[in-house]
C-alpha cells in the first residue's frame, strides 16, 4: 500500500525469535521498509528491484542488507516477498525461485490497479482469479498475502509488544498451512497481530477497496471487517 506518515511511535527490537535468510523483490515503500525492520531484528535480508543492485547502494549501506539482482534474492532463503507492482509480476525472471531453502514461504504483497498502473487482466477480471492467485501462476510457487493492505509506514512506526491494546492486526491468506504459519511468526516478531483470512482463493476479502483494505485496528476489527467483503469486484477497480 502506498507510503503515508503514521503517528507517533518508537519500538524497541525483538531479537528472540531465531536468525533467518530472507529474500526481498521490490524495494518500493513496503520493499524497503521490510528491509529496515527485518535487517533490524537481525535477518540476513538480501534485496534486489528492477533496477540493478547498483541502485541500492544507499538502502544497502543503511541496513547492512546485501543488494542484489532479482534472479539471486532467493537463493537460500527461507522467506521470499515479492513486492513489485501486479503489471511487474510477468517480468520477473525466470528461475526467480531457484535455490530457495527447502519449505520456503513467498509473501505476495501485490494488489491489482487496473485505472492507475496496471491495466486490464483478463484473467483476474473475466475468469475471477485473485490477485495473488493470478500471481501464483506467474511465478509458479504458492504465495501467502500479507502487508497488501498496509501503510508501509506502519511497518516502521506501528509495531508493538504482544498483548499491546494498539496492536495492530493484518490478513494474512494461504493455502499452504506451514507456510502461512512461518509468515505469520514473522509478522508477529515485527509487531504486529495476524487474523487468517482463509486461502488464495478466499484472499478477495483483503483486496482494495474491502473493508479491511487500510484497516488501521486489532484482531476483532480485522476479523469483523474481512466477514462484511463482498466478492464483487468494486467499480473503481475494474478495466
Amino acid at each position: 500500500m502506498d507510503n503515508r506518515t503514521a503517528g507517533r511511535d518508537t519500538h524497541p527490537e525483538q531479537t528472540e525469535g531465531p536468525t533467518m535468510k530472507i529474500g526481498i523483490i521490490g524495494a518500493g515503500n513496503i520493499g524497503g521498509n521490510l528491509t529496515r525492520r527485518l535487517t533490524a531484528l537481525g535477518h540476513d535480508v538480501s534485496v534486489a528491484n528492477s533496477r540493478g543492485p547498483e541502485t541500492l547502494t544507499s538502502l544497502a549501506q543503511e541496513t547492512g542488507a546485501t543488494a542484489v539482482t532479482a534472479a539471486e534474492a532467493a537463493r537460500g532463503a527461507e522467506i521470499v516477498v515479492v513486492t513489485v507492482p501486479l503489471k511487474n509480476v510477468p517480468d520477473l525472471p525466470a528461475g526467480l525461485l531457484d535455490g530457495a531453502a527447502a519449505g520456503f514461504a513467498v509473501i505476495d504483497t501485490g494488489n491489482y490497479y487496473p485505472r492507475e498502473r496496471d491495466g486490464r487482466i483478463d484473467a483476474i477480471e473475466d475468469d475471477g482469479l485473485t490477485e495473488s492467485r493470478w500471481t501464483e501462476r506467474q511465478i509458479g510457487h504458492p504465495v501467502i498475502k500479507a502487508f497488501n493492505g498496509t501503510y508501509a509506514q506502519d511497518i516502521l512506526d506501528r509495531p508493538r509488544p504482544a498483548g499491546d491494546p494498539e496492536r495492530l492486526a493484518l490478513p494474512v491468506a494461504g493455502d499452504d498451512p506451514a507456510a502461512k504459519e512461518k509468515v505469520r511468526l514473522l509478522i508477529d516478531e515485527l509487531g504486529f497481530d495476524t487474523v487468517d483470512a482463509g486461502g488464495i482463493d478466499d484472499s478477495w476479502r483483503q483486496q482494495p477497496d474491502t473493508p479491511v483494505y487500510g484497516l488501521r485496528e486489532g484482531v476483532d476489527a480485522v476479523t469483523k471487517a474481512l466477514s462484511e467483503a463482498s466478492p464483487e469486484r468494486p467499480e473503481g477497480f475494474r478495466g
